[in-house]
């Protein structure tokens, strides 16, 4: 152990490691370097890749060319494959002088060729010019991996703020018609089930891609948000609605559509008034859309009879489709303050009832085969 280690400090200077087969050229060369930095030597280039995998890791190598066995070209190929040492700077010293030469280890990756006889102020610049660059570069790339760690920190902060908010407005919307929280977790893990058992069907496989099914998801809860334009009377009435009232209780899907659309274009118009612009994010323009055809569209009913536009068959938005399966089902199986909840086998007959009337028969089919499931959801955020 030297002096230093013994006193408790370490070497802080850069570390060099020479590879040469000759030894009186190892000995020249250490003496040249080994006042400024710490120099590491290997006689061959097989021991040379076995040095860079030990402590301390070389900062620099200086790599001769002309060697039997493993050349240093073969030497530096071997570097750069190896993703533990392909950023080490690599400074050819050889007695090669040829133009091609040159040219050759530093098309391999080499960051400057230094001829025999060395001349030793100048093997110092070049070596000291090198560790220079290398450090302003793990600074650059530290700091790099620095930011890209930020936005995504800022990302993941902003996605859960939006989710928190859109949440607690959906809530709000249910709060107004005596629902719970719970009636927003059940249809949204109703849906989040149904879409991962159709993302392999052949006719929804390329609309159900994982990112439309997460907006899809995070847009459900706001299914119900017109609801907040209902007058009360008629929103909390217990008992069974006149027709008229019926019909005022149905403009919340419109009502909800609107607000949303509304959204949509304030949020165009802002930003193409700014003078800082920027393109408005094509994920956020498609959330709000999602949202908005699951406000609209999730009482349309595959046969045409539903409202508000009458919409049939496939001209219903898938998202709307999927809502009024995770909608009705839960309609059905829980107490509302205008009926009791029905048992699982009236639930499920009332939903077979609708297989291509009020439901697409497909999403029919894949709720039936995860029925489980939707039993276990609804259990598991029972109210």
């Amino acid at each position: 152990m030297n002096e230093q280690a013994a006193a408790g400090h370490w070497d802080e200077r850069k570390t060099v490691l020479i590879v040469d087969d000759t030894k009186e050229n190892l000995t020249v060369l250490s003496a040249v370097l080994g006042a400024e930095f710490r120099v590491r030597v290997a006689n061959s280039g097989e021991r040379a890749l076995k040095a860079v995998q030990m402590e301390p890791v070389p900062d620099l190598i200086l790599l001769d060319v002309m060697m039997p066995e493993m050349d240093g070209y073969a030497v530096l190929k071997a570097l750069r494959a190896d993703v533990l040492t392909r950023d080490i700077p690599v400074i050819f010293v050889t007695a090669m002088s040829a133009d091609e030469d040159e040219e050759f280890g530093l098309a391999l990756g080499a960051v400057d060729y230094v001829t025999k006889p060395i001349r030793a102020a100048i093997l110092q610049a070049r070596v000291r010019t090198h560790l220079e660059l290398k450090r302003a570069r793990d600074v650059l790339a530290n700091h790099n991996v620095y930011l890209e760690h930020e936005v995504q920190r800022r990302m993941r902060e902003n996605e859960l703020i939006k989710a928190i908010s859109l949440n607690a407005l959906a809530a709000l919307a249910e709060k107004r018609d005596n629902e719970t929280g719970n009636h927003l977790h059940r249809t949204q893990a109703y849906i989040e089930a149904l879409m991962q058992r159709l993302a392999s069907h052949p006719d929804f496989c390329s609309q159900l891609d994982p990112l439309t099914q997460e907006l899809i998801a995070k847009a459900a809860p706001l299914h119900d948000i017109g609801k907040v334009g209902i007058p009360d009377a008629i929103l909390l009435k217990p008992g069974r609605l006149t027709p008229a009232e019926f019909e005022i209780m149905k403009t919340h899907s419109q009502i909800g559509a609107d607000a949303l659309g509304d959204a949509i274009q304030r949020v165009l118009s802002r930003e193409a008034t700014r003078a800082d612009a920027q393109e408005v994010p094509s994920r956020s323009l498609a959330f709000l859309e999602t949202a908005r055809q699951i406000a609209r569209c999730h009482h349309e009913r595959w046969d045409g009879t539903g409202y508000p536009e009458g919409l049939k068959g496939d001209a219903i938005p898938l998202p709307g489709r999927l809502m009024a399966i995770a909608d009705v089902y839960d309609a059905l199986s829980c107490k509302r303050h205008y009926k009791e909840a029905f048992a699982p086998e009236r639930v499920r007959a009332l939903m077979v009832d609708g297989r291509g009337t009020h439901f697409d028969p497909r999403l029919l089919d894949a709720f039936l085969q995860l029925e489980d499931e939707f039993l276990a959801i609804a259990e598991h955020y029972r109210d």
